[in-house]
Order: C-alpha cells, then sequence, then structure tokens
C-alpha cells in the first residue's frame, strides 16, 4: 500500500523535524483546545455573545458542530485504528483508539470557514495548518487522516454556512 508507506514515512519525518522543541507543547495545547471540538464551540459562543454578527457567529457553531458529529460518524464507519509504530509514540492521550478522519482537524477546518469572516482567513488558515500538523507530530495521526478530516470539515461548514445564511435572507 503506497498510502501507508507515504503516511508512516511522513509521519515519522514529522516527528525527526518538529519532535524537539516549542513545538510540542504547542501541539499539545491544541490538542487540548480542540477536544470534542469545545475550544471552537466556546469561541464561537464568544462571538455571538459580542452582540456583533451574531447569525454569522452562529453559522459557524452549527459548522463546526455538524462537521464534528460528521467526522464521528466516518470514524466509526472506517475504524482505523491510530498510528502504532515503536519509533513514533503517541505523545498526548486520546479518547480513542479510532484514527480516520482527524475530527481535531474537521473540526478546525470548520471553525477556518465559519469564523473566518470575522476573525480573518489568514489567521484561521494558519491556525487549521498547525492543527493538522500537531496531530501527526503527536504521533496520533496520520497525515491522510488530517488532511481528509480537514477537506470533511470545510465542505460540512460550507454547506451549513449556505444554507443558514440562505434562511436568513429568506426570512428578510
Amino acid at each position: 500500500m503506497a498510502l501507508t508507506r507515504l503516511d508512516h514515512a511522513l509521519l515519522r519525518r514529522t516527528r525527526q523535524v518538529l519532535g524537539q522543541g516549542p513545538a510540542v507543547p504547542v501541539a499539545r495545547g491544541l490538542s487540548h483546545f480542540g477536544e470534542h471540538a469545545l475550544g471552537w464551540i466556546a469561541l464561537g459562543a464568544t462571538g455571538w455573545l459580542s452582540g456583533r454578527r451574531r447569525s454569522d457567529w452562529a453559522a459557524g457553531v452549527m459548522g463546526v458542530v455538524a462537521a464534528h458529529a460528521a467526522g464521528v460518524v466516518v470514524k466509526r464507519l472506517v475504524r482505523r485504528v491510530r498510528p502504532a509504530l515503536e519509533d513514533v509514540p503517541p505523545l498526548v492521550a486520546t479518547s480513542s483508539r479510532l484514527s480516520f478522519p482527524s475530527a481535531h482537524s474537521t473540526s478546525t477546518a470548520a471553525a477556518a470557514v465559519g469564523f473566518g469572516p470575522m476573525l480573518g482567513g489568514p489567521l484561521m488558515t494558519g491556525v487549521t495548518g498547525a492543527m493538522l500538523v500537531s496531530r501527526v507530530l503527536l504521533g496520533v495521526h496520520y497525515p491522510s487522516d488530517v488532511l481528509s478530516g480537514a477537506v470533511l470539515g470545510a465542505s460540512v461548514a460550507t454547506v451549513v454556512r449556505r444554507r443558514m445564511r440562505s434562511s436568513v435572507v429568506r426570512e428578510a
């Protein structure tokens, strides 16, 4: 399997390049923030409470929740087990043994789509990239898990955003 070999090679290389220094504590922080999408939901709720662009913040939160739920469903259907390479031990605990797709990547990409208009696309793109790399660096996901999760999350959030915006327009 070419994809498996590539996943293993990229997992090992990511750990070799970033496994020493400040990247690991930052990756752990991102891991805790993204657990069950709670950090993103809290950020969206804070934005909503600010009173500005409430419908946009609500659409962003709904996109994150829907994307996270979709990721969990796909994860339970696919049932791919997390990496178990002796030379790349996990550096953070996980809530399940299932790997595909990365729920952290799914919810973070959804947050980028949903919150990007309020927080800035470049910022959210950078945070999304950092989250994807962090999951591989920590040894809890293959690169294909995080890329697939990002595509799923961005796609679901885009659909949710469009539907919510069209319903707001119809109500007006």
